[in-house]
């Protein structure tokens, strides 16, 4: 009976031990189910987190661009208005009043009248210098005033069209005047002489395409 009784102890400790290992690694891998599920979710949750936190900040710089924008074109407002020699046909239109105005040739004795308009300030007058817009009466013809695009024309850089502004008719150019300058020309009769408005440079051409429909000028 002795002998018996420890065959029997010594199988319930067997069974015991099994089931302590079974149990030991059941809970070893639930936990350990339980720690990657956690880390995926968490790793789920930050990688949500941060597409969240990046289409929030884009769509904030997005409106603070906007709303930059149209601060700067309501800084524009009320515009100017620019007048030039009563001689030279009393040449006006409205221009932005963020621009700064530089009469570089005034035409008090004749010759050419000559205007520069540009952002704040205006830069040193060159051949290549990029203005928002550029102002000439020249005491040219009308046609020859037109006749030194023909060239950029028919190579097509220019493209001519015509144009009009209260009830006068015009040339319109647009394309590259030169390496530096692309932009946009209006040209107008004024008397025996040429008005030139001219942008050179496409960003400016908002401003440029409200600007020409305010010019004004005596025939």
């Amino acid at each position: 009976m002795k002998t018996i009784y420890r065959h029997y102890e010594r199988g319930a400790v067997t069974a015991s031990l099994i089931i302590a290992i079974i149990l030991g690694v059941f809970t070893i891998g639930f936990a350990a189910t339980t720690i990657w599920a956690y880390l995926s979710y968490t790793e789920q949750k930050t990688d949500v987190d941060g597409k969240t936190a990046l289409a929030q900040a884009e769509a904030k710089k997005t409106q603070a661009d906007e709303d930059e924008k149209k601060f700067a074109e309501r800084e524009k407002e009320p515009n100017r208005e620019f007048v030039g020699p009563d001689d030279y046909g009393r040449l006006t239109f409205n221009y932005p009043k963020t621009w700064s105005a530089y009469i570089a040739k005034d035409a008090a004795a004749g010759g050419t009248f000559e205007a520069y308009f540009n952002p704040v300030t205006v830069p040193t007058v060159s051949a290549t210098q990029q203005f928002s817009l550029r102002v000439t009466i020249s005491e040219q013809e009308y046609d020859k005033v037109l006749t030194t695009y023909d060239g950029l024309i028919k190579k097509g850089d220019l493209k001519s069209s015509p144009t009009s502004v209260n009830g006068q008719n015009g040339t319109r150019l647009d394309g590259s005047f030169s390496k530096d300058i692309r932009g946009a020309a209006v040209f107008y009769k004024i008397r025996d002489k040429t008005l030139q408005v001219q942008t050179d440079a496409d960003v400016f051409k908002p401003d440029f395409e409200n600007l020409i429909k305010t010019i004004k000028f005596n025939t």
